[in-house]
């Protein structure tokens, strides 16, 4: 029994042996390389590049007044439509205390000067009455008396504006009625009741009441390599991808390029704008994140492989084309003329026919 039990172990690592023996001789043999067949075919080639960027509104105008004050009332808010003169906010006037006084007193020194013209105007009126004066007097004391009545209502219409912003004359065009400028949508209205405003000058911006846009008129803006300005003009057309709203895509124009560029991590970048053809009852936001898509070269019924059969090697370019199909693939080495590329099929301009088989990738076994 013990004899029977060593001449089994012995059997066993005399074929676990054999079997690794012959697992490693199979593995160490050489195995056949497969490659992917191509086939020559005619495709239209576009080489496109992709400029990032957002879209805009054309025009954003800020809306500011033309007093500084207190704001009472504001009429709108952001998103909502709004017309040109419309009213958007009310502001209430705080008085420079040095203009007060100046308008206050000039209203006392017209009704001073009103009420000597009418003193004067009534006695050279009696007088001519009994003929004691002449009618050239009488009419320049009705003159000054009329001179001093407008000087009057000058004053206090003065008084107002500066005391309310208010003019007693063109209420309806007072200072302190905050009007849009143009016909858009309100973007953004920044202030809120009570904040205090001021007017722009010269040493200022002045505060910004709200921001209205016309958004039917929108552009896209965006930056483009200096490799590639060179190959774009001014009216190309353009394909806006926007990223925030799904199987969306916009035609545009390209209307502009910068001719200076921008350094933007150590490379010169040109900015563009194309001009959006917005279709009827899409709305789009301003600021959206979009991608803009320019067809820099076209090729129509080229004669094309995928970019992967080729080889290239110094200024040539080669391919693989297939002389057997066999069990083992054969190749015979050809060189070509190529022309542009999408970034996966590539135009043969010379050196292959329609139909013929290229070599491809190599196929890798898994197993």
């Amino acid at each position: 029994m013990k004899k029977f039990f060593k001449w089994a172990g012995i059997a066993l690592i005399a074929f676990i042996f054999i079997g690794t023996f012959v697992f490693l001789y199979q593995k160490s043999q050489p195995k056949e390389t497969t490659y992917e067949i191509n086939t020559v075919e005619v495709k239209d080639i576009e080489k496109t590049t992709i400029i990032t960027g957002k879209i805009e509104p054309r025009d954003e105008v800020s809306i500011k007044p033309q007093i500084s004050g207190i704001i009472t009332a504001l009429y709108k808010e952001a998103g909502e439509m709004v017309k040109k003169d419309e009213v958007i906010a009310k502001v209430k006037v705080i008085p420079d205390m040095s203009s007060l006084s100046s308008a206050e007193n000039r209203v006392k020194l017209a009704e001073i000067s009103l009420k000597q013209a009418q003193t004067d105007f009534d006695r050279m009126k009696n007088l001519y009455t009994e003929k004691v004066v002449s009618a050239e007097d009488y009419e320049k004391a009705e003159v000054t008396l009329k001179n001093a009545k407008a000087e009057m209502a000058n004053a206090k219409d003065a008084l107002n504006i500066v005391r309310e912003g208010i003019s007693l004359s063109n209420a309806q065009m007072s200072t302190t009625l905050i009007r849009s400028t143009i016909d858009g949508l309100v973007l953004d209205v920044p202030v809120k009741v009570g904040n205090s405003v001021i007017l722009s000058n010269s040493f200022n911006d002045g505060t910004t009441i709200a921001t209205v846009a016309n958004m039917q008129d929108l552009i896209f803006r965006g930056k483009i390599d200096e490799t590639e300005v060179g190959r774009i003009v001014e009216g190309m057309p353009v394909q806006i991808t926007v990223g925030a709203i799904q199987d969306l895509k916009l035609g545009a124009t390209l209307e502009y390029i910068s001719p200076k560029g921008v350094e933007e991590n150590g490379a010169n970048q040109f900015e563009i704008k194309a001009a959006i053809q917005l279709p009827e009852g899409v709305k789009i936001r301003s600021g959206y994140s979009a991608n803009a898509e320019i067809v820099l070269e076209k090729a129509t019924k080229a004669i094309c492989v995928p970019e992967a059969s080729l080889e290239f090697k110094g200024d040539s370019t080669f391919v693989y084309v297939l002389t057997d199909s066999s069990s083992e693939q054969k190749f015979e080495r050809q060189q070509v003329t190529t022309g542009i590329s999408d970034g996966i099929h590539i135009e043969v301009k010379k050196g292959l026919k329609v139909g013929s088989k290229v070599r491809g990738i190599e196929i890798i076994d898994k197993e």
